[in-house]
Parts: C-alpha cells; structure tokens; sequence
C-alpha cells in the first residue's frame, strides 16, 4: 500500500533514535521510497551511514549543505515529500515547528512543505504532560499535522509511564490506514454547516452563541481528505478558511436556512455541526438604542429549524445532525433523531471538560437510527472528526450492500 510512496523520515535527538533504523527498514520492505533528515542531535545517537544503508538514499544533515546548485535542498526536499514523518520528535523539535522556528535542514524542510507531516512523540513521562508540551502538540494538530502517540512502558531516563516511541510495525500501520482512508469518498457531494449565527437588535448589538465553528471545519477538512466535494456553510467564525472547500459565508439563522436548503438536494452526506440560533428579536433597530432607566424587554420569535427541514425533505442523502447538551444527554439525543429524521446525531455534554465550545478538543457519543453507540474518548477535533466520517463511511458500506 506504500510502493512509491515518497516519504521524509525526520529524526531528531532522543534515544529512541535507534528504532528510527527499524522504521526505515521496514517503510522500504512496503515499497516506500525514504530519505531521511537528521538534526545534529541525532547524529550523537546513530550514525547516518547507517540511515544510508536502510534506505539507500543521501542523508541530509546541514540545511548549507547543497550538493546540487541547481537546487535548494529543503525546498527542494519539501516539494518531492508525498508524507514527512518525524520519529522521535522531541520536544524541542515539536516546540520549535509549532513556534515557526526554521533553524537546521529538518526544520525548514517541514516548514516548507505541503505534504502530510505525521509526528510520533517520544519523551520522558513528565516532559510530555508539561503545558508547554501539550500547547504546542495542540497547536500542530490544529494545523493539521497527525500525532502517532507514544506508548506507556519503561523509559530510558528510568521512568514508567507514557513517552516511549511507538513501535515501528505500529507507526507504518497508522500511516497505512491513512492511505487507505484517503480518496475514499471521490466523487461524493459532502455538504457541512458551522460556527454560531448572529441575530441582529441593531447595529451595535446582537444574539449570538459561544460556537467556534472548528469542530464543523475539521468536518468539512476530513471530508474533503477523503476525496469529497465539501460545501462548507459557515457562520461568522474566526477561523482561516479551508483550502479546496467552497465555503458559504452567512450570518443570520434565516441565510443559514436557505443556503443549506439550496445546496442540499443533490448532496450524499450532509452534516448540520452549526449552532443555530433558536430565536431572533420581533423587531430591529437600524440605529443605536439608547440606554434608558429600568429594564429592556425584547421580544423573541422561533427561526426556522434547519435540521427538522433537512429532514423532512431527506431523499437518498444520509442526514447528521449535533447536539450539544447539558443534561440527560442520550434521551435528548435519540428524541431528536426520530423528530428530525436523521440517519445519525452526535451529542456531547458541553459541561465535560474539553468537550465544549471553543476547546480544540471533544469528547462525544455517535447514535445511530437503531440506537448504537459509539462513545469518542476526548481527542483533537480534528481526531474526532475523522472518527466520525469513519463511523459514517462504515454505515454508507452498509447501506450500499
């Protein structure tokens, strides 16, 4: 499944440097071509004669080391790269990406380049639970780069605990499951809403809700790794926008309604992830309300509900809405699958820590029409949406049987 996969192995200085040779060995035997990057910290731990041999390619050492003049080597590096993985990242390594810091071949290499960049952890025990850490680890992943997680065990610095670098027979199958997972829903029309609506009271003010909008996005990015056609109908977010989507930019609940009805009759999968305001004020104001003594009342109507019509004008497509709860969380959540005729919902308890708004992680259960579960155990957004589209592709298969 690897054969002519072109892939940058980036070693960086940990003891575990020395599975980087199994994991060399063993990406050549599935086919892949490999060249590996040292820092010149991992020089001090393997030799690169022997990276040489494994992958019977050049090793890259000095970011000034240009053997070709008609090249720039990283550059050139990060262009040819389908995947770089870096195994061991320390870190200092993971640090410096997450900071912009391009100050050796392996650190302009990944900042160069366009390619999936896959990063296998390996510390001692504390050092990966330290804030700073786990910041930077976040702000990759939010960038889209794919964590392979250190395993727990008996660490070279004496500890016990989680830090040591996965396997290398593990690492190349989460590179291969990957793979697999791509281009699996070519020629699919995806259609995804996010972020919160804002209700207009007058030019100053408004109704809105704590919506970030990254839980609909790194929807909206998974499905289109999977070779998707994404429409992606988004609320007012902070949020850059996504490349090789077409994004729909609206505001209000009512914009929200109609382009999602609009696009909605010739898509395969359709995913309502906004939050939609339930209400918006009776009247507006074009200009200022000035204050006044007492108190404001303001009148209140229901908006139209998005998901109940998606739902009742559903033919082929397979419908799934979210639910953000604060109590009896599976009952809410299975009244609104028969109410809106989904074919899935996914609910959380937005009063779990890190399963909230604006956190760039979840923690979420996946229900089906017939009533399976599928608990998601807190994850990155983006690792959380993956599971999803994998849970839906799996009822998709199904359905087509």
């Amino acid at each position: 499944m690897l054969e002519g996969k072109r892939i940058v192995l980036g070693v960086s200085g940990g003891i575990a440097a020395y599975k980087a040779c199994a994991l060399t060995s063993k990406l050549t035997q599935q086919g892949a071509i490999v060249k590996v990057i040292m820092t010149k910290s991992a020089v001090n731990f393997v030799s690169p004669l022997t990276f040489q041999a494994l992958s019977r390619n050049n090793v890259y050492l000095d970011t000034f080391d240009e053997k070709d003049p008609e090249k720039i080597a990283h550059i050139d590096l990060a262009d040819w790269a389908d995947m770089i993985l870096i195994a061991p990242a320390t870190a200092n390594v993971i640090g410096k990406i997450a900071n912009g810091i391009a100050d050796d071949m392996l650190t302009t290499t990944i900042l160069a380049t366009e390619a999936k960049v896959y990063v296998a952890p390996a510390m001692n025990v504390h050092m990966y639970k330290h804030p700073a850490v786990v910041k930077n680890m976040t702000t990759l992943s939010s960038w889209g780069y794919r964590f392979i997680e250190p395993g727990d065990g008996y660490l070279a610095c004496g500890y016990v605990g989680k830090g040591r670098l996965e396997e290398p027979e593990t690492i190349v199958e989460v590179i291969k499951s990957d793979d697999n997972f791509n281009m699996k829903w070519k020629g699919k029309k995806v259609l995804i809403s996010a972020g919160p609506t804002k209700e207009k009271i007058d030019p100053v003010r408004f109704f809105t809700n704590h919506s970030s909008g990254k839980m609909g996005y790194a929807l909206a990015e998974a499905a289109a790794d999977l070779g998707a056609e994404v429409t992606l109908v988004s609320g007012p977010t902070a949020l850059n926008t996504p490349v090789g989507i077409k994004v729909i930019h609206v505001t209000t609940a009512s914009e929200m309604y109609e382009q999602m009805l609009s696009f909605f009759p010739l898509q395969d999968v359709v995913i309502k992830a906004a939050a939609v305001a339930d209400y918006r004020p009776v009247l507006t104001y074009d200009e200022k309300m000035k204050k006044k003594d007492g108190n404001l009342q303001i009148e209140l109507e229901r908006t139209k509900d998005v998901l109940y019509e998606l739902g009742a004008r559903k033919a082929k497509q397979f419908l799934v809405g979210f639910a953000a709860e604060t109590n009896d969380v599976l009952n809410n959540a299975k009244k609104k699958i028969e109410k809106k005729n989904l074919d899935a919902i996914v609910v959380n308890d937005i009063q779990t820590k890190g399963a909230g708004f604006q956190s760039d992680t979840n923690e979420v259960i996946y229900l089906n029409r017939t009533g399976n579960e599928k608990h998601l155990r807190r994850a990155t957004k983006k690792d959380i949406a993956r599971q999803i589209l994998e849970l839906i592709d799996a009822e998709l298969r199904v359905d087509d049987v």
